[in-house]
């Protein structure tokens, strides 16, 4: 999936402003890499690819993006996520 073309639209942050979100394509954890979305408002960042403890969970931002990820993409979301 192209990471920078599905967030290319302006979305909902969870701090209440509508932006468009800086891609970073890779940036490490302890469990690995993984592609983060951040707000340049709030700069709070997000984990696109699976749940991390390091970054704030998409699926905040998919409550008032519903239409973001499909159902297919929310499941494996949560399929290879990291423990807490």
């Amino acid at each position: 999936m192209n990471w920078s073309e599905k967030f290319q639209n302006k979305l909902d942050c969870i701090c209440g402003t509508s932006v468009f979100f800086d891609v970073i394509e890779t940036i490490e954890c302890d469990w690995g890499e993984h592609v983060v979305i951040q707000c340049p408002h709030c700069e709070e960042s997000f984990s696109v690819d699976k749940e991390c403890p390091a970054f704030e969970n998409i699926l905040k931002l998919l409550e008032k993006n519903p239409l973001l990820y499909s159902d297919q993409e929310k499941s494996n979301f949560l399929i290879g996520s990291h423990p807490n």
